[in-house]
């Protein structure tokens, strides 16, 4: 049986909640790849050409979060946490902006130690984009925990169980028939090999990606079938950290503002007021709609 490491501590730049970063990574409770137990432990299962970890994270105090891991030489996981749960993220300009728009101010303060996570790997963050396409969160949640539970490999330790994400060549792999069973349309497959196959052959790499400036890696992304704009937008928040995009042209994001806000908002008038960190309205949107604040944040 896998047992679970040395202590490795990991500061972080304050504020910071554990809790809440986890929950806009992952959405929803049901997902199988990202789970929090009744304690609040985050567990997360990865790999790398090392080999596959199971991985508990927790707070350690005010600056800092601890991690355990399994297998050998759990330290070298250290800077994939760093970087998916935004540890090191400042969000200083975040709190000056935000703090001038009225109901967002109120939002934020409830919400304050959100960081912005990414996903630990280029090719989820475009798996995610394409599953949660003009869907409901819910829809593609459940269809990505059924295609997640069939191609991916669980990890163990204990009475804990994830699933690791499965990796691009899986997806490849993979029969269409059982995909389709998953829920995943016809077109949407379509759209994930061709995402993966991109990944795989090297036309889409997260390193390449992260030496462009913003305009010019969201037009990379848009070369490939399946990725538009508005999925480009959720990769390069959510799979490279760019907080100076947001995901525009989404009816559920218009109906969450107007909920937030109380009333219609002028999209592209917020935007330029939020700037280089408009990036985080959207964790702010979704961890408010997820956790039921919209009604506490107005009037």
């Amino acid at each position: 049986m896998k047992r679970f490491g040395a202590l490795q501590v990991l500061p972080v730049r304050s504020p910071f909640r554990l809790d809440l970063t986890v929950d806009a990574l992952r959405r929803l409770a049901s997902n199988v790849v990202d789970v929090v137990a009744s304690d609040g432990t985050y567990y997360r299962a990865l790999r790398d050409d090392g080999g596959s970890a199971l991985l508990a994270i927790r707070p350690h105090n005010a600056r800092a979060i601890e991690m355990r891991a399994t297998g050998r030489h759990g330290e070298r996981w250290l800077p994939v946490v760093e970087k998916m749960l935004g540890a090191e993220a400042d969000l200083s300009q975040w709190y000056v902006r935000s703090r001038r728009i009225g109901w967002l101010a109120r939002l934020t303060a409830a919400l304050r130690g959100l960081k912005p996570p990414r996903y630990p790997s280029l090719w989820e963050a475009c798996a995610h984009a394409i599953v949660f396409q003009q869907i409901s969160i819910h829809a593609a949640a459940a269809i990505m925990r059924r295609a997640v539970e069939m191609l991916g490999e669980p990890e163990t330790a204990g009475n804990v169980r994830c699933v690791a994400f499965p990796p691009a060549q899986r997806w490849l792999e993979a029969d269409g028939e059982a995909l389709r069973a998953a829920g995943l349309s016809q077109n949407k497959i379509t759209h994930l090999r061709s995402a993966a196959h991109a990944v795989v052959d090297g036309r889409l790499d997260a390193r390449a990606l992260e030496q462009l400036p913003t305009p010019e890696a969201a037009a990379q992304l848009c070369t490939v079938r399946g990725i538009g704009p508005w999925s480009a937008s959720v990769v390069l928040l959510r799979g490279l950290g760019r907080l100076d995009v947001f995901p525009l042209r989404d009816s559920g994001v218009a109906r969450t503002l107007v909920s937030a806000a109380g009333g219609p908002v002028d999209q592209d008038e917020l935007l330029d007021a939020l700037g280089p960190v408009k990036g985080m309205l959207y964790y702010h949107l979704l961890l408010g709609r997820i956790r039921n604040l919209m009604q506490h944040s107005h009037g």
